[in-house]
């Protein structure tokens, strides 16, 4: 009897042992290491996915949208969950563009699913239908493919700014821009695939930043254009052209191509050595220091002057000149002259206050500091060299930082291209305002700096054919040898011009290089300067640009004339208000006046007085009208006005 006793205790101590052990591996999987399973599983079946947010959108100064979050989406819908399936076929399908057919067979699935993507409103309806899943997808878009991309740039493969393939602005402001990506669980199977059904969202995405440039489109786009033109009729390497507000440092437009087409930052990454542009700075210098009396002259040598290491000489010498000739007509041995009465340490200090050889400041990446090397690694020609421009290697965008502090009365401005920040509700964040850098001359030798600039555009200047029939300009012509590969090419010049629009009370500084131009001269004279004249004729006849037009009162003066006659007996119109036009009553027939020789502007008033309307054809003084002088025509009738620019203002041979 003991043995059968004996062996069922040792089956349930076995037993017990066994339950036991039981207990404590479930307490163990419960308690100790439960969460680890929970988590586990959980990882199993559910993934979490970012939410991407919607990157800001970059503006021009008046709103214009220049690179932009495009919302996309795909249509999920859940059969299950729809009030009346009949009739939401119907609307699915009518705004989907899709069959009611395919529709009805999808809806047989648990989830139904169109990828699209669908346009926001194609899915607007959809909205207010329960049942209807929307997954947006962003992409990033430009309306313009070419439009100011160099300095705009592109999104990276990632969609980022900082990504690889990103660059410019895009990069810059990315940390603006991205905004904060939301989170979302969505439900897989035991395989890990995903079920299609609606993610629950755990953190809603946060929208980037807007960011409004101080770009101006229509003034972005004539620059593009002009220098398409110019790089294209003068085949040319290739160019720059910068437009800044001297006022505000605020950069209105940035263009740059090269020949095969490309478009990189040049203007901020890309430096040249200016040449005759530099002899305003040398002016200011030998002005701010006294060291040339009104009136003073100098010997042109001929020509040619001969200096210990070299020979200088000029394109079109005069026996003798002041400094306003040598500015005019860019003389390099008057410079070179003058300019030997300064220090080293004199002449170097003005050039870097006005912003040589470092870093303007400007909000973009890699820009250059240029070259300017200090007095102690000067050779004995380097005076006369930086006095004509070489031995200096600047970018556009410091060229124009530059002359825009002598059309700011001697202030020195950080030049920007980032007018206000915005959050996704439109609240300001940032603001720009003029950030001085340093007053780098007087007001009063400012004013000089631009008398002697004005010169440059008077009749026998170099930068004559740059010339305004109604507007003063202040500019200088510069033609300088091209550096390449560290040594001066052969043959190849790099023409350039600079413009302060109008002289006095300057609201626009224009830069325009042009590399090695090849058909026809290569001198800026006869190639930038002609070009920024067209480009501001063209600004001034935009609605939209960017100028203070109750301003622009600086009128090139005119020859007396004598008052236009006015008929007798001309009084204006009185009508009721609100007005109701009398078809029955015809407008009496007026004698269209003759305007031949007057400017555009004294013409345009005159037309508009006899009750005309004016088309302007051309640009300078009124060669003619149509319908002609002395047709009779109704009140009202448009008035074509056909001008073209007066005699003395006919090309002559340029100098550098």
């Amino acid at each position: 009897m003991a043995k059968p006793l004996v062996r069922l205790r040792v089956v349930e101590i076995g037993i017990g042992i066994a339950l036991l052990a039981l207990v404590l591996r479930a307490a163990q999987v419960q308690l100790v290491e439960g969460r680890r399973y929970a988590a586990a599983a959980k990882a199993q079946r559910t993934e979490r996915v970012i939410l991407d947010a919607r990157r800001g959108t970059l503006y021009d100064r008046h709103g214009l949208g220049l690179a932009l979050t495009q919302e996309t989406y795909h249509v999920g819908i859940a059969p299950n969950e729809l009030r009346d399936p009949s009739r939401d076929v119907g609307t699915i399908a009518r705004q989907l563009r899709l069959a009611p057919r395919d529709v009805e067979h999808a809806l047989h699935r648990r989830y139904a699913w169109f990828a699209g993507p669908f346009t926001p409103p194609e899915v607007q309806p959809l909205r207010a239908l329960r049942g209807i899943h929307l997954e947006p997808v962003l992409r990033r878009f430009y309306p313009s493919a070419d439009f100011a991309r160099a300095v705009i740039g592109r999104v990276g493969d990632d969609g980022r700014g900082g990504g690889s393939g990103g660059g410019g602005l895009e990069r810059l402001l990315d940390s603006l821009l991205a905004g904060t990506a939301g989170s979302a669980v969505v439900l897989k199977d035991r395989e890990g695939r995903e079920y299609e059904s609606p993610a629950r969202v755990i953190a809603e995405p946060v929208a980037g930043s807007d960011v409004v440039l101080t770009l101006d489109a229509e003034l972005q786009e004539i620059a593009q254009r002009a220098l398409d033109d110019a790089i294209d009729n003068m085949q040319a390497d290739g160019g720059d052209v910068v437009m800044l507000d001297p006022r505000a440092g605020e950069i209105l437009a940035v263009a740059s191509r090269r020949a095969d087409g490309s478009m990189r930052p040049s203007a901020f990454t890309e430096t040249f050595e200016p040449g005759s542009l530099a002899k305003i700075f040398a002016a200011a210098a030998l002005i701010r220091f006294d060291r040339v009396r009104p009136g003073e002259r100098v010997s042109g040598e001929g020509g040619r002057y001969r200096l210990a290491d070299r020979v200088v000489t000029d394109e079109h010498p005069l026996p003798s000149l002041t400094l306003a000739d040598a500015i005019r007509v860019s003389s390099n041995i008057a410079l070179v002259k003058f300019a030997a009465r300064l220090d080293p340490d004199e002449q170097y200090g003005v050039l870097r206050a006005f912003g040589f050889g470092a870093p303007t400041g400007v909000d973009f990446p890699a820009e250059s500091p240029g070259r300017l090397r200090p007095p102690r690694e000067w050779s004995r020609p380097s005076s006369a060299s930086l006095a004509i421009g070489y031995e200096l290697a600047v970018t556009p965008i410091q060229l124009a930082a530059a002359y825009g502090a002598i059309a700011n009365d001697g202030v020195l401005l950080e030049p920007t291209l980032i007018r206000e920040v915005r959050d996704p509700r439109g609240a300001l964040l940032y603001r720009h305002h003029a950030e001085p850098v340093r007053r780098v001359v007087s007001p009063q030798v400012a004013a000089k700096l631009r008398a002697l600039l004005r010169g440059v555009v008077d009749p026998g200047g170099t930068g004559e054919r740059a010339a305004l029939a109604n507007f003063q300009l202040a500019a200088k012509t510069g033609t300088a040898r091209r550096v390449v590969g560290g040594r001066y090419a052969a043959g190849q010049y790099t023409a350039s011009f600079a413009a302060l629009f109008p002289a006095d009370a300057p609201q626009l500084v224009v830069v325009m290089k042009i590399d090695n131009p090849q058909k026809g001269s290569y001198f800026a004279a006869q190639t930038a300067a002609p070009v920024t004249r067209s480009m501001l004729e063209q600004a001034l006849a935009a609605r939209t640009v960017a100028l203070d037009r109750a301003r622009l009162s600086n009128v090139a003066p005119t020859t007396d004339r004598p008052p236009l006659d006015e008929p007798d007996g001309v009084v204006p119109y009185v009508v009721q208000w609100p007005y109701v036009p009398d078809t029955a009553a015809a407008q009496p027939d007026r004698v269209v006046p003759n305007v031949t020789g007057r400017p555009l502007r004294e013409a345009a008033r005159t037309l508009h007085r006899r009750g005309f309307r004016v088309v302007v054809k051309g640009w300078g003084v009124v060669h003619h009208t149509w319908p002609a002088a002395g047709d009779s025509a109704a009140a009202g009738t448009t008035v074509t006005v056909f001008a073209e620019l007066p005699p003395s203002s006919a090309p002559t041979p340029a100098r550098p």
